[in-house]
């Protein structure tokens, strides 16, 4: 990671002097693959998995005849929602180019054939299409549960409003679903009830730095969008100053008000891959209908810390034999951040050689990843199928488990943190040497006991060298720890750099030290941030040096018990 400062910031640095020759802001984890729907590489933060499966979807259908599959994507997500996780930033990758729905003609009471607005959805993907006929009761042809439906109701000349509604594509007049309401609704740009201020019109566009190549998001639109489905297109028939001086409807006016009416949405183009490749027949040219290729974007987007925060990232689906670039670059990023670690795969399923996998594991070398192998096989949340899928997928999960019961420095393995509930079993049985040959070779066994089940039985990172740092728990604590130190130091960015100044820093970070301290984080600790390192030379280069001295605790992850047999009548020892 970057060792100096150019622009005005912070820099987090660690010394790793542990090797063994001898309340931080919690921020979640980050999931990149395909979904079913939803906005297509624009980072989006989920709090629930009702909420995921609300705006990314479910199952979907592929191959001939059509069968139905879950991604690795929505698994991940619903093993880490019901672990105890808290926040989940997904960002949807696809191949090709993918466009919104937009809404079929709005007409208004004129009749003119211009539409009064047009409405676009923020999902994309044919799969948003419901344009089609309605039947007798009122369902679409093309309507599902993936796409939608708008209906205007209550317009009314005498206030210049109406209301909106949002349903659920595969719905009917007579048993709507209504999934959104927006009531009150105008037309006049000037008043607070205006569409597009009640709706929103942003939309964010992935764009590329001509010069870096650097990825990143840019924001059109005025208002923010307040709804979950759609957003305002354009208004095409506004009417300012609805009132006229006497408080009357403008007659010019109230002509543009659409009709109660309703219609479906479409347009969108962008489609999953026919046939595509899922569970354990990914391979190297198709992971799910992609290629490595696809999450390049996304990888290079989520590189930026000041954008998107997050602990640990999880990439399903991508794995070391067949997509090096792409791992590689990630690791590359999670460095340079500094604050997250990447749970990543080895191999495809059926790699039967223990040696194979460490022998991957052996091309990486960092602290901030990890791999776990083998696959496990699982109860699709959504299809209720038995599917396989890899360990990455159920990782996740035991981290917010690990972080809801106890702390983030806490290993994330053994029976009492490590346990895979939700696992049927494992690719394979490890025998005890199996577990010694992946656990030299950093890799953590996904171990089966009988009448425990199938539990996570390693925390090493990738990191060949022997330190504290070639364990997950340190790795995460050290994560923790600069997260909420850095917090602390940015808000002393341009201030003076005074015995006050640091003397505020101490009193906030020495007391966080003590909490992780009580609560078996750390052994011990010492922060220095005074005059024999801030030296008039220091100072008058507008530097701010703080130096924090920390010893982990470690867990105890060999533990022996001898016992010794004594004769009758021996005395035991004190």
């Amino acid at each position: 990671m970057a060792e100096t400062l150019i622009s005005p910031g912070v820099l987090a640095r660690e010394n790793d002097n542990s090797f063994v020759a001898q309340g931080p802001v919690t921020v979640g984890a980050v999931l990149i693959g395909p979904t079913v729907k939803g906005p297509v590489e624009i980072p989006t933060e989920i709090t629930s998995y009702s909420q995921y499966q609300q705006i990314f979807g479910t199952t979907l259908s592929s191959g001939s005849p059509a069968q139905t599959y879950t991604y690795f994507t929505s698994i991940a997500a619903y093993n880490y929602f019901i672990n105890g996780g808290t926040s989940l930033l997904v960002a949807r990758v696809v191949t090709g180019s993918y466009t919104s729905a937009t809404s079929s003609l709005i007409v208004s009471a004129s009749g003119a054939t211009t539409p009064v607005f047009t409405l676009e959805t923020i999902s994309e993907g044919v799969i948003t299409n419901s344009s089609g006929s309605e039947d007798a009761i009122g369902a679409l042809a093309n309507g599902t549960s993936n796409n939608l439906r708008w209906q205007i109701v209550n317009s009314n000349t005498s206030s210049g409003t109406f209301d909106l509604l949002v349903r659920q594509g595969n719905d009917n007049s007579v048993e709507p679903t209504i999934l959104e309401t927006f009531q009150g609704l105008s037309l006049d740009p000037f008043a607070s009830n205006y569409i597009t201020k009640m709706i929103g019109d942003q939309k964010y566009t992935l764009r590329t730095d001509s010069v870096t190549a650097t990825k990143y998001l840019q924001l059109s639109g005025s208002f923010p969008n307040q709804s979950a489905y759609i957003r305002v297109k354009s208004v095409n028939l506004t009417t300012p100053n609805y009132f006229n001086n006497a408080g009357t409807p403008n007659p010019i006016y109230t002509g543009s008000l659409p009709i109660v009416s309703s219609g479906s949405f479409g347009g969108a183009v962008g489609d999953i891959k026919a046939g595509a490749n899922f569970y354990q027949n990914i391979n190297g040219t198709d992971t799910q209908g992609l290629t490595g290729g696809c999450y390049d974007d996304m990888i290079s987007l989520l590189a930026n810390q000041d954008d998107y925060k997050y602990n640990v990232m999880l990439t399903p689906g991508l794995y070391n034999v067949d997509y090096t670039s792409q791992m590689t670059q990630i690791i590359s990023n999670t460095q340079n951040r500094g604050d997250a670690i990447y749970v990543t795969d080895m191999v495809a399923y059926g790699a039967s050689s223990v040696t194979t996998v460490t022998g991957e594991a052996s091309k990486r070398n960092t602290s901030y990843a990890a791999t776990y192998w083998p696959w496990v096989q699982v109860q699709d949340p959504d299809s209720g199928q038995n599917v396989w899928v890899p360990a990455s997928t159920m990782i996740g999960g035991v981290y917010a488990y690990n972080d809801s019961v106890s702390e983030p420095w806490f290993a994330p393995a053994g029976i009492n943190r490590g346990g895979l509930s939700t696992v049927i079993r494992a690719e394979r049985r490890l025998p005890q040497g199996d577990r010694d040959t992946l656990y030299n070779g950093k890799v953590n066994p996904i171990a089966t006991f009988p009448g425990t089940g199938v539990v996570v039985y390693g925390q090493k990172t990738l990191q060949t060298r022997a330190s504290a740092l070639d364990r997950v728990n340190v790795r995460r604590l050290l994560i923790a720890l600069k997260s909420y130190i850095s917090q602390v130091a940015n808000n002393l960015v341009f201030e003076q750099n005074t015995a006050a100044t640091r003397n505020n820093f101490l009193a906030q970070v020495n007391p966080y030290l003590e909490s992780v301290q009580q609560r078996q984080g750390l052994y011990a600790f010492q922060v220095i941030m005074d005059d024999t390192n801030n030296t008039p030379t220091v100072i008058d280069q507008n530097q701010m040096v703080g130096q924090i001295y920390l010893q982990p605790t470690k867990t105890a992850e060999f533990i022996y018990l001898d016992f010794n047999i004594t004769p009758t009548g021996a005395t035991f020892p004190a």
